[in-house]
């Protein structure tokens, strides 16, 4: 069969479009106003389709990304989305095809690394990605969280507001980049992103828009270190609600604004559960609440996948708990990160070069990607026969190095 592979152009689109929601399962019905909208976001260049006679029958995007690393630098990445191959063409090669293409474009413009959110676990490994954070997500049953169900507002002088969605789009930004600067493993939220979560833009082919509410927490000096998004459904069970909150965001840049939204959402009359979404693992909110046991883990899973194209830049672009040697030999069958490099790190930052050095520690490029952010241990994949130590005691020192105080968090899909 004869499968063409190549960057798509705006006749292409619709169909594309179409293998897109094919791919992800949702009714393959595109309309005019889905096209244009969606005409004004793709970058044509860096947007690829299998075509077999005509049809479209594979996809492949990506974007540039700026992702958060520890130490509060931003590296550029390679964002890969919209990845499907049709059940017709599935086992043909097509993934492999757009994907390397892609990444070699990636690797020529100088970017770090590549990412993505996997769908499936085993796909991407075999591409030189990693696991690189993960998500929890709870469910807190508010009757027994112990909270006081007379919480007025945080004790410190700040305040809780209800804010509609222009305020969120002028207000939150800003917020968001703070967060950035404090949180590894969070990625970028572009104007389009706001105009998204606010109801400005309906995503093409989404569902219906459902205005939530949004709440902000200020500080007694009045800046803004919060932001609450939230659903909640309506439904009582004789004559007494059972009403479900569903979080779709909540970022802070301070504990204090943090505590005080989680403690207003768990407050609202009428709620009796509250659906967190996905937050880091070892989130604040279970040991916020006087009984932990309320809040009942419905999720705990890999997130954001990362994949090495530059290790020099990105090992040298974040900070380190201490200062320290290691000789890293990475290997890559693409050969993006292959090579042995010497990590000379600390603190104030790091510096990564080429080497000739005997390897202390020996991995692939995807395992590399799991201790990046400090999420995964060198010790424990060592034990899984996944790195190898060149000399002994080189995977503690480099967990040591590595490792974070928090866990990476990324709070978005994309």
């Amino acid at each position: 069969m004869n499968l063409e592979v190549r960057t798509i152009t705006e006749p292409d689109l619709p169909g594309w479009m179409r293998a897109v929601r094919t791919g992800f399962l949702m009714p393959p019905v595109v309309t005019k106003e889905d096209v244009e909208l969606r005409r004004s976001t793709v970058d044509f260049d860096r947007t690829q389709g299998a075509f077999d006679g005509g049809r479209c029958v594979a996809t492949f995007r990506s974007f540039t990304q700026r992702l958060s690393v520890p130490g509060g630098a931003s590296l550029t990445a390679n964002a890969v989305s919209n990845v499907t191959v049709s059940p017709t063409h599935r086992r043909r090669g097509l993934l492999g095809r757009m994907m390397a293409r892609d990444l070699r474009a990636a690797k020529e413009r100088g970017d770090a690394v590549a990412t993505l959110i996997a769908a499936e676990y085993p796909i991407y490994g075999r591409y030189g990605f990693g696991p690189a954070t993960s998500v929890t997500e709870w469910e807190v049953d508010v009757a027994r969280a112990g909270l006081d169900p007379r919480h007025a507002g945080p004790a410190d002088g700040g305040r809780v507001d209800l804010v509609d969605g222009d305020t969120v789009r002028e207000l939150c930004p800003d917020l968001h980049e703070r967060l950035r600067a404090v949180r590894h493993g969070a990625i970028d939220r572009t104007e389009r992103w706001w105009d998204y979560a606010t109801g400005a833009l309906v995503r093409p082919g989404g569902p219906p828009w459902t205005e939530p509410f949004h709440a902000v927490h200020r500080a007694p000096d009045g800046t803004v270190e919060g932001l609450l998004t939230y659903t909640a459904d309506d439904h009582w069970e004789a004559k007494r609600p059972q009403n479900t909150a569903t979080v779709r965001d909540l970022i802070a840049v301070t504990p204090t604004a943090e505590r005080a939204l989680w403690h207003y959402l768990l407050s609202v009359d009428w709620i009796t559960r509250v659906k967190t979404g996905f937050r880091a693992p070892d989130d604040l909110l279970p040991h916020l609440l006087p009984d932990p046991r309320a809040a009942r883990v419905t999720t705990h899973a890999d997130y954001l996948w990362l994949r090495p194209l530059d290790v020099p830049a990105m090992l040298s672009a974040r900070t380190y708990a201490c200062p320290g040697t290691l000789v890293l030999d990475v290997t890559d069958p693409a050969g993006y990160a292959a090579g042995r490099y010497l990590l000379d790190a600390g603190p104030d930052g790091a510096s990564c070069t080429p080497t000739t050095r005997p390897a202390e520690l020996s991995l692939d490029a995807g395992d590399l990607a799991a201790l990046y952010l400090g999420d995964e241990t060198a010790v424990r994949l060592a034990a899984l026969g996944r790195v190898t130590e060149g000399r002994p005691g080189a995977a503690h020192l480099a967990d040591v190095l590595l490792r974070t105080g928090r866990r990476p968090w990324c709070p978005d899909v994309f």
